[in-house]
């Protein structure tokens, strides 16, 4: 089975399965002296767990990371850093009465018609339970961007048909981890938890979307085509389970903008240098980074796993019979899609951070804050 590596020169390879023993990641290409504690990636991995509010899944897991090589002295040595996740209430019994018969749309059927087996616990490989392995390789991109003065972050835009208005930077700082839905918008989230506790009581589910923002990247990252940026974090994006929609920028808005108010007329900074006067294109041009904030949003549809009856075919039986999928699962995914989100933004960053020789090592052990960033301005939009 390919797919699980993800990267160039900053390598993820991920293994594990969803009721297996353990996950796991090794990451490669992570240069050597980075100031590193398991602490830091738990704090990404807590973000993610299960069972940490009403409106997720109740399956009771700590996500405790152990580092088991690409350390010394609580620094990395340029080797590969190997972690580890244990799985500790995994309950694949839920899961015989799907043996022979797929769920519906879930990869059930296609894992069996191109393997002709499948770890039938949880979903095994095709669990969204690997994203666990991102978030923690996420959590060592994200920290050699904050290095370097680049900072990601996410939250909830849309649950249902309720969407947040547009928020500051500072709002994505001081609310997104301030709900339990992890919109920035307090007003807004409260009203989205309550749609979601409704489709909770109903045994059902609901899709919404996540956006993100990235600050501090400088120009030049990137190259025309197959290489663009766009190209790669939608390939990043598209990755995510559940995701259906990348956009960004102005979106799917953009096929109802003429050329004359999409195109970004250009001015003069306070330093003199060339730059966009509006950020309409998400901040990049041609496939390559403007110096402006990096922004989009990413859509995610319902979660699959649900009680009410559905109905499915068993391939041994040859008959068709209503089932329900009865578990521990979640009723949304965004909230708990946001640091994945955020993983993901920060690990196609990163590398092309390598990719372009951008990665500064004198960096790597400064305080954030202590160095200037090439451009950051004050709003994804700024007119």
């Amino acid at each position: 089975m390919n797919g699980n590596r993800f990267g160039r020169l900053f390598q993820v390879t991920t293994y594990g399965e969803s009721h297996g023993p353990a996950m796991g990641v090794t990451v490669s290409g992570c240069p050597a002296g980075l100031e590193l504690s398991e602490d830091e990636i738990q704090a990404e991995l807590d973000r993610r767990k299960p069972g940490q509010s009403r409106i997720t899944t109740s399956r009771d897991e700590p996500d405790a990371v152990s580092i088991r090589s690409g350390l010394q002295d609580g620094y990395t040595t340029g080797t590969p850093i190997g972690m580890t996740i244990e799985n500790k209430d995994a309950r694949s019994g839920k899961y015989e009465p799907f043996v022979t018969a797929p769920r519906p749309s879930h990869g059930d059927f296609t894992y069996s018609a191109k393997f002709g087996t499948r770890n039938w616990g949880g979903g095994g490989r095709s669990s969204a339970r690997e994203t666990v392995n991102w978030v923690a390789a996420g959590a060592i991109a994200k920290k050699l961007l904050d290095r370097q003065g680049i900072e990601v972050r996410a939250h909830v835009q849309q649950v249902d048909d309720i969407r947040a208005p547009e928020v500051s930077w500072e709002a994505l700082d001081e609310h997104a981890e301030a709900n339990e839905v992890r919109c920035a918008h307090p007003e807004t989230a409260e009203r989205m938890r309550e749609r979601i506790e409704t489709y909770q009581r109903e045994g059902d589910s609901i899709g919404g979307s996540v956006y993100f923002e990235a600050r501090g990247v400088p120009r030049g990252l990137g190259a025309p085509r197959f290489d663009a940026v766009e190209a790669r974090l939608g390939r990043a994006l598209l990755a995510v389970p559940a995701t259906t929609a990348f956009e960004f920028g102005l979106g799917r808005d953009a096929r109802s903008v003429p050329g004359s108010d999409r195109n970004d007329a250009f001015g003069f900074d306070d330093d003199g240098d060339v730059v966009p006067a509006e950020n309409d294109h998400g901040g990049m041009e041609g496939g390559i980074t403007t110096g402006e904030p990096i922004y989009g949003e990413v859509t995610l549809h319902a979660p699959t796993s649900i009680p009410k009856e559905q109905t499915t075919a068993d391939w041994e039986t040859r008959e068709e019979k209503s089932v329900q999928v009865i578990g521990r699962h979640d009723p949304v995914l965004p909230p708990r899609g946001v640091p994945v989100v955020e993983a993901m933004v920060a690990l196609t960053l990163v590398d092309f951070m390598l990719l372009g020789g951008r990665i500064n090592p004198d960096r790597l052990d400064d305080r954030p804050g202590e160095y200037e960033t090439d451009y950051h301005p004050e709003s994804p939009r700024e007119e």
